[in-house]
């Protein structure tokens, strides 16, 4: 019956220490994060005029759902920082 042994063995020195060199080439660590978009600040004038005119729209329009969704983004954004 044939031998298993040279399965079982380590990776080659040389293998194992090209791998670890080229691990070292990375450009960044794994913490680093992208950066953070600006939120714009909205007046309170600016907000309500938003609200009357949401108000004003439609029942069912589909800009309520999108800005819904820019809300969450908003609220993303915000815990980025």
């Amino acid at each position: 019956m044939p031998s298993t042994a040279r399965c079982s063995t380590p990776l080659p020195a040389a293998l194992l220490i090209a791998i670890l060199w080229l691990t070292g080439c990375a450009m960044a660590g794994s913490e680093t994060r992208a950066p953070c978009p600006p939120v714009v600040d909205y007046t309170s004038a600016e907000q309500a005029g938003a609200a009357d005119e949401v108000e004003a729209l439609p029942e069912g329009a589909v800009l309520v759902r999108m800005l819904s969704d820019y809300a969450v983004l908003r609220d993303q954004t915000r815990a980025c920082r």
